[in-house]
């Protein structure tokens, strides 16, 4: 009969290579898949505790006591995974069967380690393990423990394959599992010690010592072992997705300029909610000051061109636990400023202003300064206007330039001209006709100044009277068939000069007397200022001494004391 300790467990340690064999093969099935399965990633530890029901099947030899089923046990476990799929399990149970009157009946705990596998599906895992360790065995006892007690507990190897099926709740962030059923085998042989030999069947005469209560002899106990109860997870075999940082800048006008402060912002993937996050930044484009994943850097020290800026973010010393971040960013130049230059009026008479207008223009609205320089004349002012001063200018053009300075030193210029013309000639100064007198109405004598020729004369007196710089040219006219005309023409031109200073006082070297060619009997008068030519085309100076003046007084007049003669 001692060979029935081993076929058992024989026959426990194939079952345990199939099962093993069958949730490695399912294992190398799925193993080569890359995608994480759906659902809480895989725990790393496993603890469970739980209800258990021994379902006992076997006998003290050679005694052929059987045992009884046990209902009521306790069944606990840890398991530790060292992958997604393979661990290592201890496991604990215990069942204490109640006899009659209440005493302890059958009696089986154990304490097994082993291998265990696992299949993780959305929600659901399915588990397999086979394990060796130690059995405790008591009893059995008989219906009529009057008659003698139970085989005391005792030792042996336990062997134990089998599997189940655990439910993952979404409780405690899916750290709470039930497991809705576990079926195990279980195998355990116990030695009770040599065979009393003073007992003899059936069994029912007390033993000759009281106080020996057990027969002695050996048990191969097996069994399916029924349990449920509640899981909970510890850790996770598969790390948590990779942290993950992207980072961008930003301007407040889009297009940085030296002096901007710019925004760098982090945006991160995969942090633990739980975790305590480290933020760190640096760039080659001046200093970047925050730590958060927010940050500022300041331009104002930095040449244009292009920088980079890097960012860190840390939520532990593993590598999924750290993520790296850059972006670049330009620092455009001033663009410099431009300037408008006018002048209203654009031409000016000598010692007249202009007003000279800069429209600057800058186009980041940096503060601009002005100035002004001219060619020529002098100019005032520092705003967007000024004013050129012609003063002693000569006629001619005046080149302005209107300039603009920003506060980066970059300048602009631009130019306008302002004409200062000549002043106006005057006007030139011209010979005068005056009036002109008729010597057609005294036949006999042609030549003399009749009264009715005062008018004329007095008008030229007037003349000469207004401006007596001036001098006056008298013209005497004949025509060519008049006897003697050149003659008379001189003497009719002596005539009325000798009437303007006799009787007006005019100065004698004020006039002078000419012939001319008008061909008629007639003297013409024109005064001649200052500065003024007379055009002495066709015309013949007099010789006064060889001319008589001819009186005004009447012909064939007689003079009396007592009475003045009458003049014609």
């Amino acid at each position: 009969m001692s060979y029935r300790p081993f076929r058992s467990i024989g026959r426990c340690l194939l079952a345990a290579s199939a099962v093993s064999f069958g949730i490695v093969s399912l294992s190398a099935q799925t193993a080569p898949s890359t995608t994480a399965p759906s659902g809480p990633n895989p725990s790393r530890v496993d603890i469970f505790v739980g209800y258990s029901y021994f379902g006992a099947h076997g006998e003290v030899k050679p005694f052929d006591l059987p045992y009884s089923s046990i209902n009521v046990g306790e069944a606990a476990s840890a398991a530790y995974y060292f992958n997604k799929y393979v661990g290592g399990e201890a496991v604990i149970i215990s069942h204490h069967g109640t006899g009659n009157g209440g005493e302890a009946n059958d009696g089986f705990d154990s304490v097994s380690f082993g291998p265990v596998f696992r299949a993780p599906m959305q929600n659901f895992t399915l588990f397999a393990h086979g394990l060796v360790g130690l059995g405790r065995l008591v009893g059995p006892n008989n219906d009529n423990p009057a008659l003698f007690e139970h085989e005391p507990w005792t030792y042996g190897p336990a062997l134990t394959v089998g599997g189940g099926m655990d439910y993952d709740t979404p409780f405690f962030h899916h750290h709470l599992g039930i497991r809705l059923f576990e079926a195990d085998f279980r195998y355990v042989h116990a030695d009770f010690g040599p065979v009393a030999t003073t007992v003899t069947p059936p069994y029912t005469t007390v033993p000759p010592v009281y106080g020996t209560p057990w027969l002695g002899g050996r048990a191969n106990l097996n069994g399916v072992d029924l349990s449920t109860g509640i899981l909970w997870h510890i850790g996770s075999v598969l790390p948590p997705p990779a942290v993950t940082y992207a980072c961008a800048v930003t301007a407040p006008t889009g297009t940085i300029y030296p002096g901007d402060v710019v925004t760098v912002t982090g945006t991160a993937t995969n942090l633990s909610p739980k975790g305590n996050t480290n933020y760190t930044w640096n760039s080659d484009g001046g200093p970047v000051s925050g730590t958060s994943n927010v940050a500022s850097i300041d331009t104002k020290s930095l040449a244009p061109g292009n920088y980079t800026v890097k960012g860190k973010i840390s939520q532990g010393n593993k590598i999924y636990q750290n993520a790296e971040c850059s972006a670049q960013f330009t620092v455009t130049p001033f663009a410099p400023p431009t300037v408008g230059c006018s002048a209203n009026p654009s031409t000016v008479n000598p010692g007249d202003p202009s007003t000279i207008t800069a429209s600057g223009v800058s186009p980041q609205n940096r503060p601009l300064t002005y100035s002004y320089s001219a060619t020529a004349g002098s100019i005032s002012g520092n705003t967007s206007t000024a004013t050129l001063t012609t003063t002693g200018v000569a006629p001619g053009t005046i080149s302005v330039t209107c300039n603009v300075v920003d506060d980066k030193g970059q300048t602009a210029s631009q130019q306008t001209t302002v004409t200062v013309t000549a002043p106006a000639p005057p006007p030139a100064v011209t010979t005068t006709s005056l009036c002109t007198i008729a010597f057609d109405r005294d036949v006999r004598r042609p030549t003399r100044v009749d009264n009715e020729a005062k008018a004329c004369l007095d008008d030229i007196a007037l003349s000469a009277q207004r401006d007596p710089q001036s001098k006056l040219a008298v013209i005497g006219n004949a025509p060519a068939e008049e006897k003697q005309a050149e003659h008379k023409a001189a003497e009719r031109a002596v005539n009325e000069k000798a009437y303007l200073v006799t009787e007006k006082g005019v100065d004698a070297s004020r006039i002078t007397v000419y012939t001319g060619t008008a061909g008629n009997k007639t003297s013409a008068t024109t005064i001649i200022p200052v500065g003024a030519t007379l055009d002495t085309t066709g015309l013949t100076p007099v010789d006064e001494a060889a001319v008589k003046v001819q009186p005004r007084t009447p012909l064939g007049a007689k003079r009396h004391h007592h009475k003045k003669a009458s003049a014609q």
